[in-house]
């Protein structure tokens, strides 16, 4: 009787858990998107009605996929090769639009006044919480929130302040003068020779990074960045699908080799670190690189806190000191790498800015290496780069979401609980009304007074994102893209190849599809 009894109470139980599970799935893949959508249409809001799991994921990669198919005439309007989905969504139904992430409605947002909202009100609107396997790609600081993400921000700040990057200019220029050499090397005796600079340009990025990183360890950063690069590509191919709770831990063959990616990673950067640690704990001075001042930072912070009572241990573990290494390995290099080559294309298309640029560089460094108080007189480069960087942001958009309730944004939208907000940089960067009608034309003098001018106080320019959580390492892109930009006019000058095929394409970050096929001439 009583084995009886427990039997039916087993099978109660399992059926009820059977139900539970039945129920959350129906809840998360139809009941709450379809609560949310009502929401979103009752604020005159528009867009498809959502289907089921995916929403609008399936035709927005064919429509990219189609796109990527082929090349387009050189324009920097560009949205039909990049965001081709989106491009016809906004067509359809307006700017104020919706699209299905999944079964996440995503509100397009291109007006100043609500970005700037949404960017300002960090502990409201969040980072996404994504796939977990793609989180592996964005560690650290760019995935932390409230009190951690304010902590890790202290720490990790010492490394990009002005003075701290004097430190890395050796750094800067022993990777770019490798590059320039190599270069030299290649050229006929006619002194010209046509290069596809683009697998250059991520190099020396990547070198820079790893000599930045761990100073004397770059060699070993190398080996990091192929690995990030398989991590990389396996990550673009989970963007297209939908990540259904839990199925990061079913051991399928794409789950075992990102994970053992992974661990591969952070077996070499924990090398680094524990090299690093064990040379600091014998007495050695930290160095000058980003590990040296963060490890550094880690522990001042962790000694001013003990003196105040609190005996906590280190304030960033050991895993989260090889997350940040890691993002910053990411992060760092593909924003200067897709900015220093955007800004060579589009300097061989302008040729009259090249050599603007140049007769600058001159002005300032003559023939002798740059240097930062040098390159902070640079004036018509900056304004070169912010023009590259507004006409081709190394991100096209940034996005948040709403956890806790339901949230008003200037009092004209209510974003529902759950829901998300993309903030489209491409539309902001090229929208008429915000730059006037040459929007699409490259023309740097639009920045000669500054961004605050270029913009008349509307936040029109955001290539960094904005607000607290803006690039942390935008200085040290700005910095290395005018130390390297500088070295090369410097050294050669460089125009469109005939085989130059103008095809701007999105992994993770704004590419040329076709890489950066260049005529580059010795002076």
């Amino acid at each position: 009787m009583i084995k009886v009894y427990y039997g039916s109470a087993i099978i109660i139980s399992f059926v009820g858990l059977i139900l539970i599970i039945a129920w959350k799935l129906l809840n998360w893949a139809w009941l709450k998107p379809k609560k949310l959508e009502n929401k979103l249409r009752e604020q005159g809001l528009n867009g498809n009605s959502y289907r089921p799991l995916y929403g609008d994921l399936k035709d927005n990669f064919k429509m990219r996929d189609e796109a990527r198919e082929k090349p387009i005439p050189f324009t920097n309007d560009y949205i039909t090769r990049v965001l081709p989905f989106l491009h016809q969504h906004v067509g359809k139904y307006g700017q104020n639009c919706f699209t299905w992430l999944g079964p996440v409605p995503t509100i397009n947002i291109t007006q100043p006044e609500l970005i700037r909202e949404v960017i300002t009100r960090i502990n409201e609107f969040q980072k996404a919480k994504t796939n977990p396997l793609v989180r592996l790609l964005f560690p650290g600081l760019v995935s932390l929130e409230g009190e951690k993400w304010a902590m890790h921000r202290k720490l990790i700040n010492p490394a990009f302040h002005m003075e701290k990057l004097k430190l890395m200019l050796p750094a800067f220029r022993a990777s770019v003068t490798e590059m320039t050499d190599k270069w030299e090397n290649s050229m006929s005796e006619t002194g010209s020779s046509e290069l596809d600079v683009w697998p250059d340009i991520t190099n020396l990025t990547a070198d820079v990074i790893s000599r930045a990183a761990f100073g004397s360890s770059f060699e070993e950063g190398r080996r990091i960045f192929e690995l990030l690069k398989e991590q990389t590509q396996m990550t673009i191919r989970l963007f297209k699908s939908v990540y259904i709770p839990g199925w990061k831990y079913v051991p399928t063959k794409n789950n075992r080799q990102l994970k053992k990616i992974d661990e591969d990673i952070q077996a070499l950067l924990k090398g680094i670190i524990d090299n690093r640690k064990k040379a600091m704990d014998a007495g050695e001075a930290a160095k000058n690189d980003l590990l040296g001042i963060l490890m550094e930072s880690n522990i001042k912070e962790t000694q001013l806190s003990q003196s105040h009572g609190n005996n906590k241990r280190l304030l960033m573990s050991f895993r989260d000191i090889i997350d940040e290494c890691k993002l910053f390995y990411f992060a760092g290099q593909e924003t200067t790498s897709v900015l220093l080559v955007w800004t060579m294309i589009l300097l061989s298309k302008h040729q009259d800015w090249q050599m603007k640029a140049r007769e600058e560089i001159l002005a300032v460094f003559g023939q002798n290496l740059p240097d930062v108080d040098g390159v902070n007189h640079l004036k018509t480069v900056t304004m070169i780069l912010y023009e590259v960087l507004r006409l081709y942001p190394p991100v096209l958009a940034v996005s948040r979401r709403i956890y806790d309730q339901d949230t008003i944004l200037a009092n004209k939208l209510c974003v529902p609980e759950g829901a998300m907000v993309s903030l489209s940089i491409y539309q902001v960067h090229h929208d008429p009304k915000l730059w006037g009608d040459d929007v699409n034309e490259f023309k740097p003098e639009r920045f000669s007074e500054g961004i605050l001018k270029a913009t008349k106080g509307n936040l029109s320019f955001f290539p960094f994102s904005g607000g607290p959580r803006i690039c942390i390492g935008q200085n040290f892109a700005m910095v290395e893209a005018k130390i390297a930009l500088a070295m090369l006019l410097q050294r050669f000058s460089f125009e469109l190849s005939p085989s130059y095929t103008h095809a701007p394409t999105t992994s993770i970050t704004l590419e040329p599809q076709y890489g950066a096929h260049l005529i580059v001439r010795r002076l």
